[in-house]
């Protein structure tokens, strides 16, 4: 099918000779329901064959920061695509408005940022460079929405979450969002998992990430999770004063080689 209002030969097939360069725009994709939304793609030079990376964007929602995390993944060599979860809420508004509106609204539903990711990862696989391989990454919120998308489709090829919120353990009263745990999702995961968490993090703790490596261990998924000593939550954010050099940087480096170990090569090989 074609999986997006734009054709996805986009400028940016550019030729090899142009070594650590990349191609940046906004394109449209299919979501949930037959919607059409807003994303932000990014691409490396040159029609090598490469593997494609949905990056979910946390409730801050679809910002700046979440854009550079898509041209770090082009400059590592992968056509990267981030879907505006918050384009039906408020399309065209600023992201802190947009997230505004969809905190009122009690967040992305479960189903419908399932579709959105299906249709991000659809358009991805349709790109000339694509070699069939897509895998999912997301921060807080979006940690947890990528193990959803990594449980409730079959065809997700590895997924990262960074200390994403809500997995297991309970959902606080008067929380305004509407969210559940996965533990009943968890059985079915169908990609093998990094996590990368905070050891000062309170959502999600210690204690909850080991109750999450006990779960995946007694259905027998594959998983690592590393956990960084003195880092809480948002360790990643470089605009925060959560940032943690250390943390990040170590996690960075694990996201580039579990990527690279499942991403690359052919989607038809074993």
């Amino acid at each position: 099918m074609n999986g997006s209002t734009d054709s996805p030969a986009l400028p940016g097939d550019f030729p090899d000779t142009s070594p650590g360069s990349l191609f940046a725009t906004t394109v449209t994709v299919p979501g949930a329901g037959g919607d059409v939304i807003e994303a932000y793609l990014a691409r490396p030079a040159g029609t090598r064959p490469r593997g494609g990376v949905v990056v979910i964007h946390h409730l801050p929602g679809y910002d700046r920061a979440t854009k550079e995390m898509v041209r770090r993944f082009a400059e590592l060599g992968y056509d990267a695509l981030c879907p505006n979860l918050f384009s039906r809420e408020a399309p065209g508004a600023a992201p802190d408005d947009a997230a505004a509106v969809a905190r009122a609204n009690g967040g992305t539903p479960d189903g419908q940022l399932v579709g959105d990711v299906a249709g991000a990862m659809a358009y991805l696989r349709e790109l000339p460079s694509a070699n069939g391989r897509a895998g999912v990454i997301g921060h807080c919120s979006g940690g947890r929405q990528a193990v959803l998308a990594a449980c409730r489709l079959d065809d997700v090829d590895a997924a990262v979450d960074c200390y994403g919120a809500f997995v297991v353990g309970e959902v606080p009263e008067g929380l305004p969002l509407k969210v559940t745990t996965l533990v009943p999702d968890l059985p079915n995961l169908n990609a093998p998992l990094l996590g990368l968490f905070g050891g000062e993090d309170k959502h999600p703790s210690p204690e909850q990430v080991a109750e999450l490596g006990r779960i995946l261990t007694e259905h027998n998924k594959h998983f690592e999770f590393h956990s960084y000593e003195g880092a809480g939550h948002a360790f990643f954010a470089t605009d925060r004063p959560a940032y943690n050099v250390a943390a990040a940087k170590d996690g960075w480096e694990r996201i580039a080689d579990f990527f690279g170990k499942h991403l690359a090569g052919s989607g038809a090989e074993g």
